[in-house]
């Protein structure tokens, strides 16, 4: 490893554990404003959505595994057992998905899987888990599994475990499974000694093998990288369409002025960007203050040109996100991860246009996603259109 034992490589990447591919490898650079007001609102969060969960207008959503999902009218399984869509669908375009986290040994992209092995695998045993679609997605897994997932990464850096699986050959299936027609890539660049380029590796890997139809590059940057103006150009020139920044993971806030320099360079080269936006709930609290959603809107505020995504529509902080969002135009809410109440809630506050579709794959099944738009659109295309595929034409235009 470089001269990196293993006990300081397991110091660095798991210092903390956000939502997502949040591996909290950045650095803390300031004591942030995090109070025991914002602790106890993230805690009721929780606490009422698990109360309130199938007690909406929906009614109770809970099936058995990701396989489950084949109960809805919109779904089936092929002879193979894999979970595919029956739906007419506009072609879904996805805003956000990964490929597998291999930063120190490459997956080989074109390899293809019997199945994958989602992070958080509700079809890892038979029958799967509860999913219950009107949770915050990773409301439907145990503490041990969430525990787990810290292990899973340590492996998948080095192209092992479930990440074997979380090639583009085996995502591009599964798009073909339920009507994506394209999703944007979405690498992190983490903060960790002799680690290559996510945002290199994975745009060569569309490049070379003809995927740029469907599997459309981004960038990501560290804002306490002075450099990380200069390296987004580059990245831009070599075909990156957005940028990702993760404030949990990379450790910065999204006010600071090395992130202000970022959105500069995506004001001058008219690339959007998708955040991670708002608290997971499963992240270490020490971290928590990083994904504030106050720290955001100085952002989008100062930079009404760029177009910014709320990632997972502000998490559990969702009732935070949809006012930001109301006062500002250049503002998504991204709707991975939300259940089917928090999805109805922003979309009777913004209207369809301004939410995007989103998956965060390899975490989770794409069908999961798209089964609670099914379900919150039934029987209004024009939302269901726009929600899958319209307003993320308007963000990439």
């Amino acid at each position: 490893m470089g001269g990196l034992d293993r006990r300081a490589f397991n110091r660095l990447l798991f210092a903390g554990l956000p939502s997502g591919l949040a591996l909290g490898c950045g650095r803390d650079s300031d004591p942030g404003d995090y109070t025991a007001e914002d602790a106890a609102r993230l805690d009721q969060q929780i606490a009422a959505e698990a109360a309130q969960a199938g007690r909406g207008r929906f009614g109770a959503l809970r099936f058995r595994g990701y396989r489950g999902l084949a109960e809805l009218p919109w779904f089936e399984l092929s002879p193979e057992g894999r979970l595919r869509t029956t739906a007419e669908l506009p072609g879904i375009i996805d805003i956000h998905a990964h490929f597998g986290m291999d930063v120190y040994r490459p997956l080989d992209p074109t390899k293809r899987s019997e199945r994958v092995r989602h992070l958080l695998d509700c079809d890892g045993a038979d029958p799967g888990c509860d999913l219950d679609l009107d949770r915050y997605v990773n409301g439907n897994f145990t503490d041990a599994e969430h525990d787990a997932l810290p292990r899973e990464f340590l492996a998948g850096a080095f192209a092992r475990g479930a990440t074997q699986t979380h090639t583009a050959a085996n995502l591009l299936a599964e798009m073909d499974d339920v009507g994506v027609a394209q999703a944007a890539i979405l690498p992190i660049a983490l903060s960790l000694p002799f680690a290559g380029s996510l945002t290199e590796r994975w745009t060569r890997a569309i490049r070379d093998n003809g995927w740029g139809d469907r599997l459309l590059p981004f960038a990501s940057v560290d804002p306490n990288d002075d450099d990380a103006p200069e390296k987004l150009r580059a990245y831009a020139a070599a075909g990156a369409q957005g940028v990702k920044l993760h404030p949990e993971m990379q450790r910065f806030f999204a006010d600071a002025p090395g992130a202000m320099a970022v959105y500069a360079v995506c004001e001058e080269l008219d690339l959007p960007v998708v955040f991670h936006a708002g608290r997971s709930g499963i992240e270490p609290e020490r971290i928590r203050k990083f994904a504030l959603m106050r720290r955001y809107e100085p952002a989008v505020s100062s930079f009404p040109n760029v177009r910014f995504v709320f990632g997972h529509g502000g998490a559990r902080d969702l009732e935070r996100a949809i006012p930001i969002a109301q006062a500002h135009r250049n503002v998504w809410l991204g709707i991975s991860s939300l259940g089917v109440s928090q999805i109805d809630q922003a979309l009777r506050a913004l209207g369809p246009d301004r939410l995007v579709f989103g998956s965060d794959w390899p975490f989770y099944h794409l069908a999961v996603t798209l089964a609670k738009i099914l379900i919150v659109t039934r029987g209004d295309t024009g939302a269901r259109d726009a929600l899958l595929r319209g307003s993320a034409e308007t963000l990439l235009a």
